[in-house]
């Protein structure tokens, strides 16, 4: 047996447009996007891809704690979050792309580390036990295995 259908109000019709376009932005549309969409959309995402590893690598390279650690590619991520924003995206690509940029941001120094010491040819196995944070003499941050 089927229950009653509520009917739906002219106000409720119109707040479930209203949220569809705020979550999906200009993405709520039948067929494949316009191709200006698609090139505008991959190329944000890989120039944010890129500046988050570009300056970790930049980082790990240099041997700057700063790009390195991490903080410099939470800034990019956060950039590229914001430009979406601006420019109109829906806040469901705006969450996916931020949780992603950040996603990758975490991964990044570890492996920027990796590619660092293997152009240098320091490479070692190791298997680390324990990893102690304190602040350096010189007021940076230094970490002890």
């Amino acid at each position: 047996m089927r229950g009653w259908r509520r009917l739906r109000t002219p106000a409720q019709s119109h707040l479930m447009a209203h949220l569809r376009t705020s979550v999906w932005g200009p993405a709520e549309f039948v067929g494949t996007p316009p191709r200006r969409l698609v090139g505008e959309g991959l190329l944000a995402g890989v120039l944010g891809a890129a500046a988050i590893i570009g300056t970790t690598l930049f980082g790990a390279w240099t041997g700057r704690s700063s790009p390195s650690g991490g903080e410099a590619g939470l800034g990019c991520a956060l950039s590229l979050a914001l430009y979406l924003s601006v420019v109109g995206a829906g806040r469901a690509l705006v969450g996916i792309a931020a949780l992603l940029g950040v996603c990758l941001d975490f991964r990044a120094p570890q492996a920027a580390a990796g590619v660092v010491l293997a152009e240098r040819g320091r490479v070692q196995p190791v298997v680390v036990t324990s990893v102690e944070s304190s602040r350096a003499a010189d007021g940076g941050r230094a970490r002890y295995l």
